[in-house]
């Protein structure tokens, strides 16, 4: 399996290819357009601003590459949002590959933003990417943006309102918390997509 990740300069691109190394899986690290172009799966990491995110993937030259893939392409965090048509962090255009904008969390009394730690899911679709994982099972979350609950969402999670917290369209998925740091819930999220049909 050739698992290629977006060096977009994601903090948390080094622990993602751990939890694929945990899966048996060697990802590499790569801002490569020809060796994005021919890997099985693509994942696109992120953690920071989208407004920094969308830069950088201009910067090299990848916009464009990562629009056309037809391979499963993953978002992790801040890449899931990034896949989105636009962002209010930064004010931003971004990928355009989900309908919908990125907005910022509301504040309210006794709610923490930005949404950090464990949280429950709420599967409302059942789709492959999300085999073998429960409704209200929890998973690892750190962000201030989140995107609507659409109809590409496959489980939303809450936080003084819903939001996704896992996407898909087509070849293109999303999970807006950390699998790399999500135990269970999180391999079993990176083994299905390793399995899907291309």
């Amino acid at each position: 399996m050739n698992v290629v990740l977006i060096d977009a300069g994601g903090a948390n691109i080094g622990s993602v290819r751990y939890a694929f190394e945990r899966l048996g899986v060697d990802a590499r690290i790569s801002a490569d357009v020809a060796e994005i172009a021919a890997a099985d799966r693509v994942v696109l990491p992120g953690v920071g601003a989208a407004a920094a995110g969308m830069a950088r993937l201009r910067e090299l030259g990848l916009v464009e590459l990562v629009r056309s893939l037809r391979q499963p392409v993953l978002g992790v965090c801040l890449g899931m949002q990034l896949l989105f048509e636009g962002s209010d962090e930064g004010d931003v255009d971004c990928l355009g590959l989900l309908p919908g904008r990125v907005r910022r969390m509301p504040a309210a009394p006794g709610l923490r933003v930005p949404h950090m730690g464990w949280n429950g899911l709420s599967i409302l679709h059942g789709d492959p990417l999300l085999e073998g994982i429960e409704d209200g099972a929890s998973a690892y979350f750190v962000h201030g943006y989140a995107a609507p609950v659409g109809e590409y969402t496959l489980a939303a999670c809450t936080h003084g309102q819903a939001f996704s917290a896992v996407v898909r369209q087509g070849n293109r998925m999303g999970a807006q918390f950390h699998p790399e740091r999500s135990a269970a819930v999180g391999a079993r999220l990176l083994a299905n997509f390793l399995e899907m049909r291309a």
